[in-house]
């Protein structure tokens, strides 16, 4: 790789960071990223990036010095001379709340696009939003990739053919099309699902056939787990054989890790977009490494991007 990219990492996921600069045949970038005292957090960027690239990998998951942290890395690149700086956000936070959809609430998303590009970023790079609209959301170029890729190089041989691809709820049937579509045509299934109130949620319909197959959940975001182990339970009592479960960013928060060990379902197949300690016979973690740093090596040489839009 030319010498004038540098990839440094924010303290929310360098394991990421490593692989990636793995990948790219490249040291990680020393920058120093620490907390005072107080609380305050102090950056420093220890290298020359005068007329450079700089890409910078951080995850904006909760607590929201995740995202301080990459403001404050922006700021230090912009004003140390980089050439251009590009937000590596594997997970982008508060991209659940991308519209005003009661009174007096913000649209958290289009603050946090403001507040990055206000920073001094020049593009921005994420994988699996949880809106597709909130890229309107900025006024500089946006690379959204999709984590697709990475399951159908782990699905690689695997017998498939007794296999239904089902969607959580309603708002997820593009993406579980697509995961169907490009695993040779299967058939789909749709969990008609009620949600009273954040973080909780009911099924009320399955959708489509899923009697002795197989199936596969596909979601972007797991939280709770509640809406995927409700889903799960009902399909084994539509009569569904084993049920799998992909994820492209598992948070799973409170006791989320125990109750899909105690669930019905049998593989929760993820993804490195956020770090999980947890261990788990059911679990099985796939890397985006390559895939970020693939697009990392395209946008610096200026080429193309599109096809790893899957």
């Amino acid at each position: 790789m030319p010498e004038e990219i540098k990839v440094f990492s924010g303290n929310s996921n360098p394991s990421l960071t490593k692989k990636i600069c793995d990948y790219l045949e490249l040291p990680v970038g020393n920058i120093t990223c620490k907390r005072f005292s107080d609380g305050e957090i102090f950056v420093k960027i220890n290298e020359n990036v005068r007329g450079e690239n700089v890409f910078l990998v951080q995850s904006t998951q909760p607590p929201a010095e995740n995202l301080l942290e990459l403001l404050l890395m922006i700021d230090a690149a912009r004003r140390a001379s980089a050439e251009r700086i590009t937000a590596i956000i594997p997970y982008f936070g508060y991209a659940r709340q991308d519209k005003k959809d009661e009174p007096r609430v913000p649209i958290s998303a289009k603050l946090i696009a403001n507040l990055i590009v206000t920073a001094g970023a020049d593009r921005i790079l994420t994988c699996d939003l949880h809106a597709e609209q909130i890229q309107g959301f900025f006024d500089i170029p946006f690379d959204h990739l999709y984590a697709l890729p990475v399951f159908l190089e782990y699905a690689g041989e695997k017998d498939l053919s007794n296999f239904t691809i089902v969607s959580p709820d309603t708002g997820g049937v593009r993406r579980t099309w697509g995961f169907a579509k490009r695993l040779g045509g299967l058939p789909i299934a749709i969990v008609d699902k009620r949600r009273p109130a954040p973080n909780q949620s009911y099924v009320m319909n399955i959708i489509g056939e899923v009697n002795n197959r197989n199936v596969l959940i596909v979601d972007d975001i797991i939280d709770t787990g509640g809406t995927i182990i409700g889903a799960a339970q009902a399909l084994k009592s539509a009569g569904a054989i084993d049920v799998y479960c992909f994820c492209t960013h598992p948070i799973l928060s409170g006791n989320a890790k125990q109750n899909i060990d105690s669930s019905v379902i049998a593989e929760f197949i993820t993804t490195d977009t956020l770090p999980l300690n947890w261990n788990s016979k059911k679990l099985n973690i796939l890397s985006v490494s390559k895939l970020l740093g693939e697009a990392i090596r395209r946008i610096h040489n200026s080429e193309s991007v599109s096809s790893l839009f899957v």
